[in-house]
């Protein structure tokens, strides 16, 4: 019998992956990113941003405020 799969988006890096349906509920690696998440159906209420995510957006947050903060240093330091 064929397998049957769905796609789910990898939280890391936000690719397409097949998953296969028995796989639900289970800790899947992405074979893009290699990331690990737990693969449920996006289309539930029941699927929030997995923490590894957030903590990523935090993180890249975090730079762009750093980056900001040296750019302004550095043109504040030309204007002298």
């Amino acid at each position: 019998m064929a397998a049957t799969y769905y796609v789910q988006e990898c939280p890391t890096c936000g690719r397409n992956l097949q998953v296969r349906v028995e796989y639900l509920g289970k800790r899947v690696v992405c074979q893009h990113c290699k990331a690990k998440f737990e693969a449920c159906d996006p289309s539930s209420a029941a699927y929030p941003p997995s923490e590894s995510s957030l903590s990523l957006l935090a993180r890249a947050d975090q730079l762009i405020e750093s980056a900001t903060r040296s750019s302004l240093s550095t043109i504040t330091r030309s204007a002298i």
